[in-house]
């Protein structure tokens, strides 16, 4: 199948920036997004420890890459692609 997405990062024109995550892919019910979760740890210095913590966040799926829920990915940040997404999927792990 050949990937004729425009904003896919490795057959588009879409390029990738800053940092790459990783997370599980919790909601495949948009059309080319996703719900991803992501864990981390985060130091609170008043009690010296680490508290586990997450996130959701919105990301590209493109056509060629396909990932469903339960998927291990990992996603980088890019432009803005619309209103709540500004992350791209580049693999499933």
């Amino acid at each position: 199948m050949e990937c004729k997405d425009k904003n896919c990062p490795s057959h588009g024109n879409l390029k990738t920036r800053g940092r790459i995550f990783e997370g599980v892919v919790i909601s495949d019910k948009m059309r080319n997004s996703v719900v991803v979760k992501r864990e981390f740890l985060e130091y609170i210095p008043k009690y010296e420890r680490y508290a586990k913590k997450s996130s959701k966040i919105t990301a590209h799926n493109p056509l060629c890459i396909n990932a469903k829920v339960g998927d291990t990915v990992k996603f980088s940040e890019c432009r803005p692609i619309s209103k709540t997404k500004s992350f791209v999927i580049i693999e499933v792990i």
